[in-house]
């Protein structure tokens, strides 16, 4: 692991979290450049922390499963870890073929956005909150075999990986598949990847006609 000298230590905004303009609290409509028919409304609120705001590669993963996966989750359980406001499991519960409820989740500050944007997109029943803090037991009302994870913009801060990573063991099995996609912002991000090849195969996505444009900048998925 690459050690950072005593400059980079105190670089917390930049290293972090290197946050999109901030914006005032409000709602954005996103249709991920027509794919969505019926456009997703998202509140966005810094308020509770930075959750509360859309991120590249929430925007990139979303957009790739309307796009590659539409038809694909039939009969799947679903679980988003770090939703945040639940950008990706709602874009996938109002846009893709699913047939069982699709679990967002967070920790508490983020659990009242979560639920603001479920309503607001009319998908109660569809799509489901949820607290879950990484590290920490499964909740025992989440599915027992879970067939998909989204997971979105959740390698940020470096203190939280083995969480991370741990959450990960718990909720995957031998035919799960998690879509895992981040911005690289610091040197310790790949050393997540780096662990999480030694845990899980892991392949990078080769047929997002997009990829060349968000591995220019810094998105793996």
């Amino acid at each position: 692991m690459d050690i950072a000298n005593d400059e980079e230590a105190f670089a917390i905004s930049e290293d972090l979290v290197q946050s999109p303009d901030h914006k005032a609290a409000g709602v954005s409509v996103v249709d991920f450049e027509g794919l969505l028919s019926q456009p997703l409304k998202l509140h966005e609120d810094l308020k509770n922390g930075c959750g509360g705001q859309l991120w590249p590669a929430g925007m990139v993963l979303g957009k790739y499963l309307l796009r590659q996966h539409r038809n694909d989750f039939k009969n799947k359980s679903i679980i988003e870890l770090g939703a945040g406001g639940g950008l990706v499991g709602l874009a996938v519960a109002l846009g893709c073929e699913t047939d069982e409820p699709l679990w967002i989740t967070d920790q508490e500050p983020m659990f009242r956005l979560m639920k603001e944007n479920i309503a607001l997109n009319t998908l109660t029943g569809k799509a489901k909150p949820a607290l879950y803090d990484w590290g920490s037991p499964v909740p025992s009302f989440l599915p027992k075999r879970v067939d998909i994870v989204l997971a979105a913009d959740c390698v940020y801060f470096e203190p939280a990986f083995p969480l991370l990573q741990q959450t990960l063991c718990d909720l995957m099995q031998e035919d799960t598949i998690c879509y895992f996609c981040f911005k690289k912002r610091r040197r310790a991000d790949m050393q997540f990847m780096k662990t999480a090849r030694r845990m899980f195969y892991v392949q990078e996505v080769n047929d997002d006609p997009d990829g060349d444009i968000y591995r220019r900048q810094n998105i793996f998925l």
